[in-house]
Order: C-alpha cells, then structure tokens, then sequence
C-alpha cells in the first residue's frame, strides 16, 4: 500500500471549529499553518500546528507575506465576521490557494462563497445537527456518510429479530434497494458477497442505498 502523501494547509480563523480542524490535520502528519488576529488563540496552537502567526485575513498583503500561495489548501474558518468570512476567501483566491474550504454562517452566505469560487462550502453546525438527528431517529444506525445524489452509507447494527437470518431472507435488494457492502463481527470482517451470509445480533451491517430506502428498511424493524 503506498504511503499517504502529506498536504500542506493553512487554517484562518483559530476558533474551535478553526483549532479543531487544524490540530487533527495536523496530527495526521501535515504542515499546517494557523493564522488569527487573536493572540491567545494563536498561542493556544503554537506548539501543535508547524506555524501559527497573528495576520488578518482581510489583509491581502499580509496572507501572500505569510506564504499562503505555497499552500496547498486554505481552510477559511472565520466564524462571526461575515464581512472578514468573505474578504477573506476572496484574497485566498486571488493569491492562486489551489483548494479553497470555508465556513458558512447561513444559506445566503453559502450562495455568496460558491459565487466566490469557494471549492468546499461548510455548515458545521447544520451538518452535525442533520446527522445527530439521522441517529437519534434510528438507535440501530451507528453512522453514516452521505455519497451525494440521495446515496448514504449506513453502519447499522443488527437487532435481536434479525439473529440468524440469511441476508437473502431479509430481502434487502428485493424489498428495499439496500446492498450490503460487508459487515463486522467483533474485529473480524466478514463479506456479504453471498445472500447465504448469517447476521448475528450486534452484527455491524454496512449498508449503501437512497435514504429514504435506508429509513423504509429501519421503520421496518
């Protein structure tokens, strides 16, 4: 297996979503760079991430001096400043920041940074809420992770009524346009290339579908 390449990203905005974002990247073995103009949350970082500096991200001048062209990514994660947000993801752009992330604050903001080029548009707050939601709605379904176009995939475990039954019993493709991609029993995995496959209670079942057939097939039990 080759060995994952290391980025290079630069976080503007070292609140706790900026502070967050930058130390696990961080963590994971690349160069990051935190910029704030709040000198307790710069030095809060100084020591995790490879640089964090006091500059403005309003400040064109200020970002190409801290060498925001060399990065790979740019992560704008200014929070209650609308104005700075945007000023801000317009000199990331300008500077040529190949890969350009920011955080919005609400729909409107989401249109205004998409017209700005932005290449990812957040709302933390918003997609967290969805997908505590999504859990709290359904207790078998541990997570997920949206695919685009209506797909999700779902870790969902297996209930009681479900002990011992084939996966061809169940009827997930027939009845529900669920496919199984494989499952975890304890630390082993275990294909579900095969319908003969038997489901043990607490069983983790990774499964790909449109969400309203993952809900049907949950409602179900």
């Amino acid at each position: 297996m080759s060995k994952q390449k290391h980025r290079s990203f630069a976080v503007i905005g070292l609140g706790t979503f900026g502070t967050t974002v930058a130390s696990e990247l961080s963590r994971f073995g690349n160069h990051v760079l935190g910029i704030d103009t709040v000198e307790r949350n710069v030095a809060r970082v100084a020591e995790t991430l490879a640089e964090a500096m006091i500059a403005d991200g309003r400040d064109e001048h200020a970002l190409r001096e801290a060498g925001l062209g060399n990065y790979d990514v740019a992560v704008v994660a200014i929070g209650e400043e609308l104005e700075a947000n945007i000023l801000c993801t317009m000199n990331v752009k300008l500077i040529g920041v190949p890969t350009v992330w920011v955080k919005a604050m609400s729909r409107t903001h989401h249109r205004i940074l998409t017209k700005l080029g932005a290449d990812r548009v957040i709302q933390p707050e918003q997609e967290i809420g969805r997908h505590i939601a999504q859990m709290l709605h359904n207790p078998l379904v541990r997570d997920y992770v949206s695919l685009g176009n209506g797909f999700h995939v779902v870790d969902f475990r297996v209930p009681e009524g479900l002990n011992g039954k084939a996966l061809d019993a169940v009827g997930l493709s027939d009845r529900f346009g669920l496919r199984p991609l494989g499952l975890m029993r304890g630390s082993d995995y275990i294909s579900c290339e095969t319908g003969c496959t038997e489901l043990v209670a607490d069983d983790k079942l990774l499964l790909l579908g449109r969400r309203e057939n993952l809900r049907r097939f949950g409602d179900s039990l």
